[in-house]
């Protein structure tokens, strides 16, 4: 897990370039969910990566604190949000004050954490009536064309003998111990981008991180083949759905 979880570090800019942000909408969803606009709410985002979800907090006037542990990662925040203080750390042991925040989210982050130890540490930076919002960014397997790609993706891992590393939803699990269990909301999306930014995209998860230059060149190269046809004008039309579950601090 932690070799996956760092994996990203040398992949920074890449990552940065070609993972895909999240919907105006979901940030809507947040606020309604969270019972407050974001608008001065004091923000811990933790695992904020290069700043993807920390970004659209901050343009709608959220004080957020950014809370990273990989050097990379933190390194590509800073230049693309000087604007934003960024801490390093992780969610199992936040540096940060106790009661101090009136939100604390985890963007497509939280199955990287041990939650019986970063739900007890949400809980101490949370000021009473609080929350914790955790989302996901998944790409919408219901269309046809993303299903065969991620049964593609699936047999090549099997193939290689890593078939647990070729996906991160298996090992998610959402906390116990909230009072007010969890809010959920769905948001469906999607996004245009030419064919080259979509292999990108994919070459930046953690599986091919960590498989390695030469092996994610052989899927990439074979997947080009397979999408060419699909579109013919080289943009991909990437559907999404991200799941939001907001939990409230007693």
């Amino acid at each position: 897990m932690t070799t996956r979880a760092r994996s990203f570090d040398s992949a920074a800019a890449l990552y940065a370039a070609n993972r895909p942000g999240y919907p105006e909408a979901l940030y809507d969803a947040v606020e309604e969910l969270c019972g407050r606009p974001l608008a001065g709410a004091r923000v811990a985002d933790v695992g904020a990566g290069t700043g993807l979800g920390t970004g659209p907090m901050h343009r709608r006037g959220a004080r957020v604190v950014a809370v990273e542990p990989g050097d990379g990662m933190a390194a590509e925040f800073r230049r693309a949000h000087p604007e934003v203080p960024v801490v390093r750390g992780d969610g199992d042991r936040l540096p940060l004050a106790t009661a101090a925040f009136d939100l604390v989210t985890y963007a497509q982050a939280w199955h990287w954490t041990d939650p019986a130890l970063a739900v007890p540490e949400a809980l101490r930076v949370l000021r009473p009536g609080g929350a914790l919002a955790l989302w996901w960014n998944d790409i919408d397997e219901s269309v046809p064309w993303v299903a065969a790609q991620g049964e593609r993706i699936r047999a090549f891992f099997d193939a290689d003998g890593g078939a647990a590393a070729a996906t991160a939803t298996h090992f998610r699990t959402l906390p116990q111990g909230l009072a007010s269990g969890f809010t959920t909301r769905t948001v469906a999306w999607s996004r245009r981008i030419p064919l080259d930014a979509h292999l990108a995209n994919l070459s930046s998860h953690s599986a091919f991180l960590v498989l390695g230059a030469e092996g994610t060149r052989a899927f990439m190269d074979a997947e080009r083949g397979h999408l060419a046809g699909l579109f013919p004008d080289g943009t991909v039309e990437e559907p999404y759905t991200v799941g939001l579950y907001v939990a409230r601090s007693a």
